[in-house]
Formats: C-alpha cells, structure tokens, sequence
C-alpha cells in the first residue's frame, strides 16, 4: 500500500506510537545503575562476577536466532511480550536473591529478555513502514525515534534508580521494575502488528530454519551485512564495557562517573534523531563517519587528556549507532519478511560470539600494555567496519525499491520448496511480472505455471485489460471537467456499500465466491476509483 508523503506519517506516527510506549516502559528497568552494588551486598565477588558473566552470555547467543525466527513463525508482538515477562522474573529473581547462586539464574533469564528483543524490534519498524507507505524510505527516520525513546528512557532510569536506592534499598529498584515492565505489555497488546511476514505460504519448522540459516551463510550480500552490522555492535559494547577503564587510568574522580555514563548512553537517542537528518548513500557522508571513527579510536590510543578520552568515546560511539541503524536497513532489505527477524537476531548472536574472544584479547592487551595500547585493537576494528560498510552501500546502490521487493518475494517462494509457483503466489506476482521486474528465473517459473493454467492465464490478462484502460483514463485525464469528476464521485459513494460487502467476501477465504462476476466487480470498483489492488490480490486465481 503506497500513502500520499503527507498522509503516511501522520498515520505511521499514531501505528507506532504504541510500540513506543511499550519499548520506553521496557527500558525503565531501575536497578542497572546499582546493580553491581548490590551483587558485593549479597555475597558477590570478583570470580562469581566472571560466573555470572560467562551464564548470561551463554543464553543470549544460544536464544536469539531461535527467538528470531519463533517471531518470523508465529508474532513479533508476543515474543516481545514474552521477552517483558522474562524480564519481569529476572527483575523479581534478582530483588528476592539472597546468595550468588540465585542471582546468576536471575541474569540468565535476563539473557532470555535479551535473547528475545534482539532484531524484534527493528523487523517491527521495518515491516510497518512498508506496509504504511510501501517503501522503505523511512525505516531509518522511525527506528532511529524508537531508538531514541528507548535511550531516554535507560537515561530516565540510571538517575531515577539511583536516587530511588539513596532513599529506599537497592533491592527496592528491583521490585519497583517489575510493575514498570508490566505496563509495556499493554502496549505491545495495542499495537497493531505488520503482517506482512505471514504473507508467505507456511512451510515446515524444518524448512523455515533451514532457508533462515541457509540465507545468512549462502547469500554473500546478507554475510556481508551481518558482518558490519556485528563488528559495529562489538565496537559499541567494547566502548561500554571498557570505555571506564580509561576513566580508571587517569584517576578520574567518581564524580565524573555518573555524566560520562548518562552521555555516553545518551548517544543511542542522539543517533537514533540524527540518522534520518543525514544520507549514509553519500560518498561524503561516508568519508566523514569513517575519518571520525578512526580518529577518535586512534586518539584512544594516544591521548591523555581527560576530556579528549570522554569526547573521542561519545562520539565513537555516536558514529557506531549510526552505522549500526544504518546496517540494519541494508540487512532488511536483503531479506524476506518471512525470516527477516530470525536473520536479525543473527547479527546480535554473530555479535555475542565475535566479542568473547575479543574481549579475552582486550582484556589481556589492557593489563600487559596498558588500557592505551587496546586503542589499536578498537581502530583495527573501526578499519574492517568502515570497508564492509563502503563495500555494502555502493552494493546496495544497484537495488531499487522494486527489485528489493521482487528479491523478497523470490526467497518468499524459494522457502515453500516450491519448483513451480502456486495459483495464490502468481496473484502476487503478477504486478511485477508486467512491469518487467521479475528475475529471468522467477519469470520463467511464473510462465510456466501461466502454459498450465487456464485460469491464471485469464487472469492475467484480465488485468492487463484493467491496467490498459486505467492508463488511458490517465492520458484523458486532463480533459475531464469538474462536473464528471463530480459525477463519477458521486458513482463510486452510491457504490460504497456493494464495494464493502465484496471486499468482506475477499478477506474471508470462507465466503470466497469463484465466480467471474467477482472479477468484473473488481474490475469496477478500480474504474470508480476504489483499491483495486487491495481487492486482486484476494480474488482466486481460477475460475
């Protein structure tokens, strides 16, 4: 469906709205700014610590493409649901914990809040923008304010947290969250869900997971994708992970610990705003992210001034988010909905599994070297993302909207195991089959069904005499006065109610009719000026 510019907005922004309700409670979890406090008062020390550490980061990799592709299978908006319950019993866990051995399970069923919102929220985006407005022109704009929603409100809840624990308990910030996560459910439950990953013909688990993994390995383009998408998250949670340990170099007063933390997270939001005031498509643009990721990096390694390594570290960070957003658009496009958040969810897990080891590299550079010397590393890094990013842009500049989509609909296919094309998956086919937008092998599969099917082939040419006569109302269309205009209006609003009941019959698969006269309904519904491709799209393929 393809909105007038000033309509989809506005109607994209009241879609989303509560979604975005739902993402900021979900992000209101009080206890993060003191949780290590409270670890040292139950018993917590360095060794339980790197316990508890390595059990949350075996459930996020070991959850996150199943989760994925549970969301693909069944609805995005229930896993993210049941990602606020898992939350909700971390949270509750963690405040009742006594001892360390039940607050490590309370952090692995943290992992399966985490494991459940990787890539979930940003198919959700990505699907209601092309359903709102039928391009993906503004997945950046309205990802980049989710984005920014959820930053205010992690912001919101490190200063709220800690001052809820001056004056209460840290387990106090811990039971305070559980209602707060509560409310996101509503949200979520509110929020009317795209539907275009089940648009596909249901195919076998086996199937699904098998396209899902195949995709992520065999498509060298979306390889690509997730690579730069993965090494930009490692940069990102390199940055808050050990971005304090510079801080801890120069003997930074504990003071300045609390703003360092609220900007550099504040960078999540400002990324998010910013993406869509800037055009990553650009050489220029590009230039500029790249020269400033590799010389705040490198100023890591170099300087010693305070106030440089706080500067150089948000705005590393910043450049991350952005070339993070960035590659999430790139890797949508080259994906189905049908499996776009099991693929999603395997750039967080790629993400999991590339940081251990160079975390364990870190760690050893750090205290041989000194925290400095690991500034190498991070550029070293910065020089791989900023090629696979160049690499990925000027591959995607080939990729137009229409033949995104046509991909999309041939990996569609290509995940029911099919080696012709079915009745219902040429109606869908069918627009991009006569503007000559099809591949030469989803061409020849589609001609092939058309050789032997009577019904399909009067299909279609039912709607080339439909497109036909649409394009000569076009032509004339300047030699209509006002009072035909006026008079066709007034046609189409006498024939409102009839149109409705047909459209009721075509969304109901049991009251379908497999009479021509619903064709030639259709057919005069679109002459009146109604969606005629909301109503084809419905009609049996056969008569």
């Amino acid at each position: 469906m393809i909105t007038e510019a000033g309509t989809a907005p506005r109607t994209l922004a009241r879609r989303l709205l509560p979604l975005q309700i739902g993402v900021a409670l979900q992000g209101l979890i009080l206890w993060v700014p003191i949780e290590k406090l409270f670890m040292t008062q139950i018993g917590f020390d360095a060794a339980s610590v790197g316990l508890m550490a390595a059990a949350y980061a075996a459930v996020v990799p070991l959850l996150e493409v199943p989760s994925g592709i549970l969301a693909d299978r069944w609805s995005r908006c229930w896993v993210m649901i049941l990602g606020c319950l898992a939350l909700m019993i971390s949270s509750l866990l963690g405040g009742l914990s006594r001892n360390v051995i039940t607050y490590v399970i309370a952090a692995m069923v943290l992992g399966i809040y985490f494991a459940f919102s990787s890539g979930t929220v940003d198919s959700i985006v990505y699907d209601t923008v092309l359903e709102e407005t039928g391009s993906n022109e503004l997945y950046e704009r309205w990802i980049g304010r989710t984005r920014a929603v959820e930053s205010g409100a992690f912001v919101l809840s490190a200063l709220a947290g800690g001052v809820l624990a001056q004056y209460t308990s840290a387990r106090f910030t811990y039971f305070v969250t559980v209602p707060l996560v509560g409310l996101a459910i509503i949200g979520f439950l509110r929020f009317n869900e795209p539907r275009l990953h089940r648009a596909a013909e249901r195919v076998s688990l086996r199937s699904h997971v098998a396209l899902t993994f195949r995709t992520m390995i065999s498509s060298r383009a979306v390889l690509r994708v997730l690579m730069l998408a993965a090494i930009a998250g490692l940069l990102s949670q390199a940055i808050f992970e050990f971005g304090p340990l510079w801080l801890v170099a120069l003997a930074a007063p504990a003071v300045l610990y609390g703003p360092y933390w609220a900007a550099l997270v504040s960078t999540l939001g400002i990324g998010g705003l910013l993406i869509s005031k800037l055009n990553l498509e650009r050489r220029l643009m590009i230039a500029i992210l790249i020269i400033l990721s590799l010389a705040t990096a490198l100023l890591l390694a170099w300087s010693r001034s305070l106030a440089v390594l706080v500067a150089a570290q948000i705005v590393l960070a910043l450049v991350l988010v952005l070339m993070g957003i960035h590659a999430g658009r790139l890797l949508h496009d080259a994906v189905p909905s049908s499996i776009r958040a099991g693929v999603s969810s395997g750039a967080g897990t790629l993400t999991s599994v590339l940081f251990l080891p160079f975390a364990l590299v870190f760690g050893w550079a750090a205290k041989e070297n000194g925290v400095y010397w690991s500034g190498f590393m991070l550029a070293a890094a910065v020089v791989v993302v900023s090629v696979l990013l160049v690499v990925s842009v000027r591959a995607s500049r080939g990729m137009t909207p229409v033949h995104v989509a046509t991909t999309a609909k041939q990996q569609a296919l290509d995940v029911a195991g099919h080696t012709h094309i079915a009745c219902k998956q040429l109606v869908e086919l069918v627009a991009d089959y006569l503007d000559d937008a099809l591949s030469p092998e989803l061409r020849k599969r589609f001609e092939e069904h058309l050789a032997g099917c009577d019904g399909c082939t009067t299909y279609l040419s039912q709607t080339r005499l439909i497109m036909a006569e649409l394009r000569g109302l076009s032509d004339t269309s300047g030699k209509v006065d006002a009072a035909q205009q006026q008079k066709a209006m007034s046609q189409s609003r006498e024939k409102g109610a009839d149109d409705l009941a047909l459209l009721e019959r075509l969304d109901n698969p049991a009251k379908r009719r497999r009479l021509p006269e619903d064709r030639q309904r259709a057919g005069a519904i679109w002459h009146c000026g109604a969606s005629a491709g909301r109503i084809l799209r419905r009609l049996p393929a056969s008569t």
